[in-house]
């Protein structure tokens, strides 16, 4: 089986359309100094706020790297004298791994993996100093979708500034920035956006004062030559037209298109599961639209499911540290013809036999 051939069901990088493959094979070889890249920064970041129609409110910061790129930008240029980090997931433990890294105040709220954090915690967790609310919205880590909403009246009700690391969540979850007003959301190219990996961005509030912690990952900086038509370092060039050709495509699905896509694959991927007797670690109520984590059948270990998954061409995911003699994960981000969730039931349940 050809690598080109796999049906990708892990949580990024995913399948994505020949459109933005091609985009990257043609874009012509380019100094970043030049007008050809610049214009084309420019362009992404407009087509960026345009998507999740938030102009007027927010600025598209790029940085080339993954999405630990655009949270370590996010979490060491907008934190001001300390930060409270939300933490039930291994994202939400990296984002105090960053605070810690560049010697921010960090206090972490621990939750478990399999439920939501309570904001009357939240709100008894603050002290003076912390002056910034970090949080996960989807935790790949289980697919647990964290209650954004709930979270963001704690920081408005507190006077705290409010980030969110929506790395899986952009494109692919619910998030009303009217509601939610962050001061600043993390994102990549290679998940629910559909591009390739390489690039990450940051939606941040307008006129939000910014703290210098690191050089590449200074947001102040990247942000003020992105304005003047510049960037500080090399980018990704070819990588940035693949994502460009992602944004179209999105723009023209539209957000509530896509969530709506996603949802259809989810339903059908949980349906599958029902049908095989297999369990889900996660309560309905907590399911994010993108991941679905499923219980091991009793003797067969995640090693056996996701060869022969490759057998038949679906790349899925074991549970992530402990979980993975526990349970695995199918994740239904990226462009899944119907063909191939047909082709997903008899896959599965061989690979269960």
């Amino acid at each position: 089986m050809s690598r080109q051939a796999f049906t990708l069901l892990n949580p990024g990088p995913i399948n994505v359309s020949e459109k933005v493959r091609r985009a990257l094979a043609d874009c012509e070889d380019q100094c970043h100094r030049e007008s050809e890249y610049l214009e084309m920064q420019s362009r992404v970041r407009e087509k960026l706020v345009r998507a999740f129609g938030v102009a007027a409110d927010y600025d598209a910061v790029l940085v080339s790297g993954s999405g630990t790129a655009g949270m370590e930008m996010m979490t060491s240029s907008v934190v001001g004298d300390g930060v409270l980090v939300l933490d039930n997931g291994v994202y939400g433990d990296r984002l105090k791994q960053m605070a810690e890294a560049h010697g921010i105040r960090c206090k972490v709220l621990k939750g478990t993996w399999f439920e939501r954090l309570d904001p009357a915690a939240v709100r008894d967790a603050l002290e003076d100093g912390l002056d910034t609310i970090a949080m996960v919205h989807h935790e790949t880590t289980t697919g647990l979708l964290n209650d954004v909403g709930a979270i963001a009246a704690v920081a408005r009700e507190t006077g705290r500034r409010f980030i969110v690391d929506s790395v899986s969540g952009l494109a692919g979850e619910s998030f009303d920035f009217d509601e939610v007003q962050p001061t600043a959301v993390c994102c990549t190219a290679n998940k629910c956006i559909q591009g390739l990996p390489g690039v990450s961005f940051v939606l941040v509030k307008k006129g939000t004062a910014m703290r210098k912690r690191s050089v590449y990952f200074d947001m102040a900086n990247q942000l003020a030559k992105q304005d003047a038509g510049g960037t500080p370092f090399t980018p990704a060039i070819q990588v940035t037209a693949a994502f460009e050709a992602a944004l179209d495509e999105l723009i023209e699905e539209t957000v509530a298109g896509r969530l709506a896509r996603y949802r259809h694959y989810s339903t059908t991927v949980r349906s599958i599961l029902a049908d095989l007797g297999l369990d889900l670690l996660l309560p309905g109520a907590l399911l994010s639209n993108t991941i679905t984590c499923a219980k091991l059948p009793d003797g067969i270990a995640y090693p056996q499911i996701h060869e022969r998954m490759r057998e038949d061409g679906f790349v899925i995911y074991a549970g992530q540290g402990d979980l993975a003699k526990q349970a695995f994960r199918i994740s239904n981000m990226g462009l899944i013809p119907q063909a191939r969730l047909d082709d997903l039931g008899p896959a599965l349940k061989r690979a269960i036999s």
